[in-house]
């Protein structure tokens, strides 16, 4: 089987892993706090705050926007679900806007059509690893007075014009899940240079709790008590995840390095297939290809799932790049949506393929994958 990607661990892991048992502090801790300091430094924001998944982070950052029903929400209508699901669970509106077919990212002139007088915020989704077109993004979030979230769950270590994606927007969240560049099993991250904002994800992720409450400060106690202002959750990061999390860390930059690579090789060799559009990196950005999707240009959606179930024979993983999220039942049933208004997506959805990339895979296993490709499309 020549898997669609794969976490890479060794030794290091193991040893994290161990000094962390050993020590007894196995959540929020020592640990936890180093990790959140390298995502930090590597976004270059003040605050990084460790999560259970990025679904948490996106939950925890329309919480800490205080967004509510009546609100409105604007979110790629190609993106994975919880990018729309995040407004829903505070009962603001998703409503959703086509994508650029070049990158998979969020059209600027469908988010500004999309705006109304209920617009709160904008989900800025760096699909694949692949930065969102962030300046005009930012003027039009400018123009309407809106918050900008980054769905930045695919996209560590990707930048935009020089500046770290996470760093952008008001707040940026991030995925730690298996099928991401690093990975600590399940978690996440929010992050963010604002203070208000960092403070009350701290508190929400942690059942609600604000600093400490001693009743008699006259007489201080031995110990400390939180107040509880607002309804939080347990939302936090444990340290033995974090030891996983710190030991990836160290090997960021040659993971990055091996995907870029192999995504060179792949756009070389699929030069001469026909119909077969490679991933576009725009001047200015990187791509760190949490996926390496390519899009077909004929045959439609029967042709795209008779190529991938001729690669599924051959002991090839591959998926469709991700979800025209208006097409799910939930916002189907909910809002009446029906595909034929967001067609990029719907193109997305169905002609898409990502192929298997990761760190460590052989030349061998990449020429495979292209000759069964080609068979699967006919050539």
């Amino acid at each position: 089987m020549i898997e669609l990607t794969r976490p890479v661990f060794d030794q290091h892991e193991l040893d994290l892993l161990k000094s962390c048992l050993d020590s007894c502090w196995v959540t929020q801790g020592p640990l936890t706090q180093k990790f959140e300091a390298l995502i930090a430094a590597e976004h270059e924001v003040r605050h990084a705050l460790a999560t259970t998944s990025c679904t948490a982070a996106l939950h925890l950052a329309t919480m800490a926007m205080e967004l509510e029903p009546g609100d409105e929400v604007i979110v790629p209508a190609f993106t994975w679900v919880t990018s729309a699901h995040c407004a829903e669970y505070v009962g603001a509106k998703a409503v959703f806007a086509d994508v650029d077919l070049d990158t998979f990212n969020l059209s600027p002139a469908a988010l500004e059509a999309a705006i109304t007088r209920r617009t709160r915020a904008i989900v800025a989704v760096h699909l694949f690893g692949l930065p969102a077109d962030m300046d005009p993004i930012l003027a039009i979030a400018r123009r309407h007075n809106l918050r900008i979230i980054e769905d930045a769950a695919c996209a560590i270590a990707t930048r935009y014009h020089g500046r770290p994606v996470g760093s952008i927007g008001d707040i940026g969240c991030f995925s730690f899940h298996p099928r991401k560049i690093i990975t600590t099993g399940e978690g996440g991250a929010v992050t963010t240079n604002d203070d208000a904002l960092a403070d009350r994800v701290r508190a929400l992720r942690n059942h609600g709790a604000t600093g400490f409450l001693d009743p008699q400060p006259q007489r201080p106690m031995p110990w400390h008590m939180s107040s509880f202002n607002v309804l939080g959750y347990n939302l936090r990061l444990s340290d033995i995840q974090a030891a996983v999390g710190v030991a990836q860390w160290d090997r960021l930059e040659g993971l990055v390095n091996d995907r870029r690579r192999l995504a060179d090789r792949y756009n070389d060799l699929l030069k001469g297939v026909a119909g077969v559009v490679t991933p576009k990196v725009p001047d200015g950005c990187t791509h760190t290809y949490q996926s390496y999707v390519i899009r077909l240009l004929e045959g439609g959606v029967e042709r795209r799932n008779r190529a991938m179930t001729h690669m599924a024979s051959q002991a090839i993983q591959t998926r469709p790049g991700t979800h025209a999220v208006h097409r799910l039942g939930y916002y189907v049933n909910k809002y009446g949506l029906h595909a034929d208004q967001f067609p990029n997506a719907v193109l997305g959805e169905d002609t898409t393929i990502t192929l298997p990339l990761f760190p460590g895979m052989s030349q061998s296993q990449q020429d495979l994958v292209v000759e069964q490709l080609k068979i699967g499309l006919g050539q």
